[in-house]
């Protein structure tokens, strides 16, 4: 028997336009309140189906094993939860750097578990797959969801929310960041009061984690103050990238033109809905 074709689906990375931390839990886990803004910058995972029943990753992350790889971790959280019993094969093409504040190993188990939900027909809703990707790690669910949202409780409660059309650069000053060093952190404000949708529309917010990593990432805080001369310039998530929202493309490559060349620059624009969840709705249109 011919095994179907590789299929490839894209993995998109995603900015905290804002991150308070506002609390933490008996079980270590912080309470937080975001503004998730997706970003059409990708991550690609290539996916084979086995008929063998097993599931293996050729091709990923660089210094990433494969068991500690989240898109193999989703793989195997889908079949045992739904007892499929092919396997596959997957292969991960990063453009999204690792350690950078933008979800991109979040995306990617996101991706294998949308992706395998339709390809070994298991048929779970949105809201099952979200919650089998909680654990994961507390990024996964919103790619699950596929749009911009403003996220509480540790990430999971999510308000879709449609975000005005931008542009972003963003700079990666080519380090990584541990969430789990910066989120143990000593110094980390864990206390910021709760804000409505609204209020952060009106007021802006900040980002609790950045004066944590200001002051272990030196490259982060040249990063952010070289970038600030543009605009109002943020850290998303844990770090280490850092971005500034511009009207338009022409605007963003303009800036990006002038990015220091020991950082590495993305020009990407802003997305209400991730790539994927148009690529698993094209064939039910078509």
């Amino acid at each position: 028997m011919t095994p179907p074709p590789a299929t490839r689906w894209l993995a998109p990375a995603k900015l905290n336009l804002f991150l308070h931390i506002t609390g933490r839990r008996a079980d270590g886990y912080h309470e937080l309140q975001t503004l998730f803004q997706l970003v059409e910058l990708c991550d690609t995972v290539t996916l084979e189906l086995r008929e063998d029943g097993q599931i293996e990753r050729p091709l990923g992350p660089v210094g990433v094993a494969p068991e500690a790889d989240l898109a193999v971790r989703a793989a195997h959280a889908l079949k045992q939860a739904t007892g499929a019993r092919r396997g596959a094969s997957i292969r991960i093409e990063k453009r999204i750097p690792l350690g950078a504040g933008l979800g991109g190993a979040s995306s990617d188990a996101a991706t294998t578990l949308l992706a395998l939900n339709e390809l070994w027909e298991c048929g779970l809703p949105r809201p099952a797959l979200a919650r089998l990707a909680l654990p994961l790690g507390a990024d996964v669910p919103v790619f699950i969801e596929g749009s911009s949202a403003w996220a509480e409780g540790v990430g999971e409660r999510l308000t879709p929310v449609s975000l005005p059309e931008r542009w972003y650069l963003i700079i990666w000053p080519n380090v990584s960041i541990s969430t789990r060093d910066v989120f143990q952190s000593p110094e980390l404000t864990r206390n910021s009061s709760l804000i409505t949708i609204r209020a952060f529309f009106e007021w802006g917010g900040r980002n609790d984690c950045e004066p944590v990593v200001r002051a272990r990432a030196p490259e982060v805080a040249e990063a952010l103050d070289w970038l600030a001369q543009a605009g109002p310039a943020r850290l998303s998530g844990t770090g280490s990238c850092v971005f500034v929202a511009l009207a338009s493309a022409a605007e963003a490559e303009r800036l990006a033109a002038q990015v220091p060349g020991r950082w590495t620059s993305f020009v990407a624009r802003g997305l209400n809905t991730s790539p994927l969840h148009r690529q698993l709705t094209a064939p039910r249109r078509a």
